[in-house]
């Protein structure tokens, strides 16, 4: 199944490119809910309503998606996760470039995922498709990185690998955009606009095998990233528990996967256009903050 956002909260039902609205179910959920809650509520009684959503394709009118404004696919999460250097040749890439990393000569980092551990990016730098990039700091270099997103499912810590399957939701395509500089990356990652994802949030009936999917972003037409997860590093399993090893993770909680190589520079004017063939196409445009 694929869940949308759209326009004013709404949720949707994607089926063959169109929309069907089931925001209703959506309301009905979130009423039942204490406002202490933590995480997405929706996500949470995914389970529940399931049969309720397939049901409303049959009953309600489709909506093109050309009609509507896509927002992210997520709409409260309790945190946005992110995994670095899960790609070996990403790490290379980067290590070649210290003055776009921003790092200090003599001064390294300690090397691998295992060392950096899981950093976190500030909700509020989540948007979708319809609300685009807007450059904060047109002074700097400003980056693009492409990655597969895991949405949690349920609660849980100290998660063991072979449960981890058990806390996935389903998937989405995020763009962990960068600012470079000295700051510390979470700073530097968390501008406004710097996460977004979508188009679509697919469960993980649409993805067999979480390890084996390709996806890409092209900027401006051209091809920059053409990445693959089975070239992870920490796979989708260890990163669940690796993550949880720090974080309870609630449902609706993000976890970018990984940026692979290709990484460039963006700037006003430009569109990245992320695909995933089992998620679908989010185009992004970008644009002069405020």
């Amino acid at each position: 199944m694929k869940l949308c956002r759209y326009n004013d909260d709404r949720l949707g039902v994607v089926q063959d490119e169109f929309i069907y609205d089931v925001t209703e179910i959506q309301n009905n959920v979130r009423s039942r809910v204490r406002y202490d809650f933590k995480g997405d509520p929706v996500i949470a009684a995914l389970p529940e309503i399931r049969g309720n959503l397939e049901d409303a394709v049959r009953i309600y009118q489709p909506i093109s998606r050309e009609e509507i404004n896509l927002l992210s696919p997520v709409a409260r999460p309790g945190k946005i996760m992110a995994a670095p250097v899960n790609y070996q040749a990403h790490v290379e890439e980067m290590a070649a470039q210290p003055h776009i990393t921003g790092e200090v000569r003599g001064v390294k980092r300690p090397n691998g995922i295992s060392n950096q551990g899981i950093f976190l990016k500030s909700n509020t730098a989540m948007v979708g498709e319809s609300e685009g990039v807007a450059i904060r700091f047109p002074d700097r270099r400003n980056d693009h990185e492409v990655e597969f997103v895991i949405i949690i499912g349920k609660q849980g810590s100290r998660i063991k690998r072979q449960d981890a399957m058990e806390y996935i939701a389903g998937y989405t395509l995020g763009l962990d955009m960068t600012v470079r500089g000295v700051e510390d990356r979470s700073f530097r990652k968390s501008c406004d606009g710097y996460a977004p994802l979508g188009p679509y949030f697919v469960t993980t009936d649409e993805i067999p095998d979480p390890n084996n999917v390709p996806f890409t972003v092209h900027l401006n037409g051209k091809l920059q990233q053409d990445a693959h997860t089975e070239g992870l590093i920490f796979d989708i399993q260890r990163l669940i528990e690796f993550a949880s090893e720090f974080y309870t993770i609630y449902p609706g909680d993000v976890l970018f996967t990984g940026s692979p190589p290709g990484v460039s520079e963006i700037q006003p004017g430009d569109e990245m256009r992320c695909n995933c063939k089992f998620i679908g196409e989010m185009k992004i445009k970008v644009r002069a903050a405020e």
